[in-house]
């Protein structure tokens, strides 16, 4: 990939604790053990999906490219979903994609790319992606309207901003451009550029010189709020299981395939997870990703996923596209994950 886009500040999810493999039976190490047990209780589900980069190559276009990524993303904010990985599959022979060699990007980068950009909300857009000729359709697709998109007339108790070089005239404090009318000070100095989670409060006075505090972008989900979704790179499916950016892995990982097992949505049961996975196939689908990759030789479909599921079917179709597949099967496990969740 080229330049790289800037993250937000400390974007990834808290981290779960996992109880170690220390024998201590003393009193306090039982203590601790039941806070961590309590404290692992407390902590906030994640539901991600994985989706093949070989998607991109099967398009004709850099508009319909960039148009297909834009339906992944709207599905990924309609049905919540904190994590999307863009994995490559190795199964599909290298063939010429749409997308500019100029710009030195692979189908997967530009992938990655038109997500984020997506993600991010638009007053930060020109602050956080240069101009990029990959990007030059992104103006065609609709609008994500998540709820950390906000407009510039409209007070939330979070904003999305990007830190500024310019700095504070009395204090020398940072201040971050939050897409209002004025710039609002925060509370640490922070090099310009880095995009940031601020906690706005109940003053609405954008005059005073009280700052704002900088919070971890996770604060707005421990208050009930969707706040978008992180993008992750996996070079094959097995890395995409193998290199999760949650503390403990993915603890429940859901294959989707029209070889899967046919429950109905209201009959299936998903175990309490603190982080599961749905993830989704390319041209070939998931049986030729995971014959092609190294680490999964020996393994059918079936043995890499705790289930393997078919969302669909009776389908007229001989074939459903990847981006069918996720509104699909995403409205699918609505219902399953709710009860889950619920109890």
């Amino acid at each position: 990939m080229g330049k790289k886009n800037k993250r937000r500040d400390e974007d990834a999810e808290p981290k779960l604790i996992v109880k170690n493999g220390n024998s201590d039976d003393s009193p306090n190490a039982k203590k601790k053990h039941k806070k961590n047990k309590n404290k692992n209780r407390n902590e906030l589900p994640t539901v991600s999906i994985a989706v093949a980069a070989s998607i991109i190559d099967n398009v004709p276009t850099l508009e319909l490219a960039t148009r297909l990524a834009g339906q992944i993303a709207r599905a990924a904010t309609i049905f919540r979903i904190n994590e999307v990985v863009v994995f490559d599959n190795k199964s599909i022979l290298e063939q010429d994609s749409m997308v500019d060699k100029s710009a030195d990007e692979s189908s997967a980068d530009f992938f990655i790319r038109v997500l984020k950009y997506l993600e991010t909300p638009q007053y930060l857009r020109k602050a956080l992606f240069p101009m990029h000729n990959n990007l030059r359709f992104v103006g065609l697709l609709p609008p994500l309207d998540a709820p950390h998109h906000l407009r510039k007339h409209e007070w939330g108790p979070y904003r999305e901003g990007v830190t500024l070089k310019e700095r504070d005239s009395n204090n020398g404090a940072t201040l971050v451009d939050v897409g209002l009318a004025k710039h609002v000070l925060v509370d640490q100095i922070l090099e310009p550029g880095r995009r940031v989670t601020v906690a706005m409060g109940t003053n609405r006075n954008l005059d005073s010189d009280l700052p704002r505090q900088v919070v971890s972008s996770s604060k707005p989900r421990e208050e009930g709020m969707y706040w978008g979704y992180q993008v992750r790179y996996a070079h094959n499916i097995s890395s995409v299981f193998k290199d999760c950016a949650y503390k403990g892995g993915y603890d429940y990982i859901i294959g989707t395939s029209e070889h899967g097992q046919i429950i109905k949505s209201s009959d299936l049961e998903i175990p309490s997870f603190r982080h599961l996975l749905i993830a989704f196939g390319g041209l070939a689908g998931l049986e030729e990703s995971i014959e092609e990759d190294e680490n999964l030789k020996g393994k059918n479909a079936g043995e890499a996923f705790s289930i393997y599921l078919n969302t669909c079917p009776h389908q007229g179709s001989r074939t459903i596209r990847t981006e069918e597949a996720i509104l699909i099967s995403l409205q699918y496990f609505q219902e399953p994950i709710s009860r889950t969740l619920q109890n």
